[in-house]
Order: structure tokens, then C-alpha cells, then sequence
């Protein structure tokens, strides 16, 4: 039996992709380049286990980059919520 003050790092486990914040810049050149608005993207909650420990609050956008068969990998955007 594990002990309690065990604790799970998802953010380490091989399923879970990179999660990163984009920049205000970056931020904005997504929206344009897209034509969209932030309530367009798919929504992450903020205490989602992979983004809890990055301090994101409403109305951030991270992008989170998985491996891909086809294109070495892929990329998604999420609105935290």
C-alpha cells in the first residue's frame, strides 16, 4: 500500500502530452491567423491535472503538442475555463 504523502506527478506519465502557455503575442497571432474568437477553442478546465501546477486563470490559451504517426506530431489548442 502506498503511503499518503506518495504523491502522483501526471505531468511524467508517457500518455499525457506537452502543455505550455502561449504568450500574449502568440495568443493574439493564433486568434487572427485562425479568424476566431477565445470561446471557439475547445476549453481546458484550469484544474485540469496536467495544467493545475502552471498557474493559468480564465481566458489563457495553452497548446499542447502530441506525438504524431503521420506528422511527427500534432498540435491542439485549448481556452482554460
Amino acid at each position: 500500500m502506498a503511503s499518503k504523502s506518495t504523491k502522483f506527478d501526471v505531468k511524467k506519465h508517457v500518455l499525457v502530452p506537452k502543455h505550455s502557455k502561449l504568450s500574449e503575442k502568440d495568443k493574439k497571432r493564433l486568434l487572427e491567423k485562425f479568424n476566431i474568437t477565445i470561446n471557439e477553442l475547445p476549453k481546458i478546465n484550469s484544474k485540469d491535472a496536467a495544467i493545475i501546477d502552471m498557474k493559468l486563470k480564465s481566458g489563457d490559451i495553452v497548446r499542447i503538442e502530441r506525438p504524431s504517426r503521420t506528422a511527427s506530431k500534432a498540435v491542439f489548442y485549448r481556452a482554460v475555463i
